[in-house]
This record gives C-alpha cells, structure tokens and sequence, in this order.
C-alpha cells in the first residue's frame, strides 16, 4: 500500500495532484514490475510513456517510495478458485476476518436478497450470494450497499459473508467478495451455486470456492 489517502490515510486527491498525481502512481508500479507498459491508453499512447514522464515534487509523502510502504497489502485482495475462475475482488478494510465458510443463500438479484433480510430469513455463518448483478446482468453493475448495509442493522455484520458478481464501494460493510468473474449470465459458476452448498473464502490463501466437483459445477451450469 504505497498511496497515502482518505478515507483510510492522511491526504485527498488534490494532494495527490500535487504530488505528482496518478502518473506518479503509475512510475511507483512499473518499478514494481506490475504495470503492463505496453497498454494503450485513451491518449494514443501507452501507458509506459506515461508512466515515464511522471515527475515526482520534492519532499512529497502522498505516494510512498517503494521501500517505505504504508503497509504490506491493500484495502482489497484478488481470489480465484472453483467459483471465480477469472478472479474476484475481497473487500479487507474495516474488518478483520480473514476465513469464511458457510452455507450458501442464493438470490438472483439484490431486491430478493434485500428482502430476506429484511424478513430475518439470514442467519449467523450463512454465505449471502447475490448474482445477475455484473456488467451484463444488473445490467450496470450495482454496488451491493443497502444490503451489506441492512445485514449490519440486523446484527449479522460481522458473522456473515457476501459474494457477489456485482460490485462494492467504499461505504460498503463487512466481509465482502464482488466483481466474482465470469458472471452469473456469462455462463460463470456462481450460477450454479444452490442454496446450502458450503462456501469457504480464504484471503490468505486466495481462495473462493465451493464443495463441488467440475462435473457437478458443469451439470448444474448445463441445466
């Protein structure tokens, strides 16, 4: 975590700007090797050159050298596994759990979720899985605020878990697991997921899958 910044850090955008701004951030990850230089940007030209031409204002604290982080990892960590193939994004900031498994509750869109709350139908260790929320299916991608949201109110916050191929946002509560890709009307595996099968989410190990076999996972998907 190299970037000092609200609502977690000390500092706001317009420091950042004056900092060096986001070509700045952008020299920080080629130095890390994590920048794909090659990438066209909307300019017409890549990404490296930007990252190239960065300058840096003297005495700045907003983006860390890469040898004086913040702290080791982010607000968020990239999982795959049997559920997320193509990955998925884990929300880490303001809460500490790191290990989740429960029995899934599947709902087909955030309005039948948010009603099963509502109704107390959510119970402490079960797996919210909301899908037909992406890109594609919302369509828009929704964040799933009202719902993390309404599980808090409920007293669940810090006993359930939420996955989802919608999104979050920085208001966003509890343990949370969304961008799950592909989704659920691309032909992803969240759309097999039924009610009860387990899930577990392990953020040390990277992981978010379900008790299923391929086969199972495929049948259920071919269904």
């Amino acid at each position: 975590l190299l970037c000092d910044l609200q609502p977690g850090g000390q500092y706001v955008a317009t420091d950042l700007y004056k900092a060096g701004g986001v070509p700045l951030v952008l020299k920080r990850m080629r130095e890390a090797a994590v920048l794909h230089p090659d990438a066209p940007t909307v300019t017409g030209r890549t990404i490296g050159e930007h990252a190239a031409e960065a300058g840096e204002t003297e005495g700045q604290r907003v983006v860390r050298p890469l040898a004086d982080p913040l702290k080791p990892t982010g607000g968020f960590a990239i999982l795959r596994g049997n559920i997320a193939p193509d990955g998925c994004v884990v929300k880490l900031a303001g809460h500490e759990r790191r290990a989740h498994t429960g029995p899934a509750r599947v709902f087909d869109g955030e309005e039948a979720a948010m009603a099963a709350v509502l109704a107390h139908e959510i119970q402490e260790g079960d797996v919210v899985v909301i899908r037909n929320e992406g890109p594609a299916g919302g369509p828009g991608m929704r964040e799933m605020l009202a719902v993390t949201a309404a599980l808090v109110g409920e007293g669940l916050g810090e006993t359930v878990a939420l996955i989802t191929d919608g999104r979050f946002s920085g208001a966003t509560h509890g343990f949370m697991v969304a961008h799950v890709a592909p989704e659920a009307v691309r032909g992803g595996p969240i759309g097999a997921l039924a009610d009860g099968d387990a899930i577990t989410i392990d953020v040390d190990a990277r992981r978010l899958d379900v008790a299923l076999s391929e086969q199972q996972i495929a049948e259920r998907l071919s269904a």
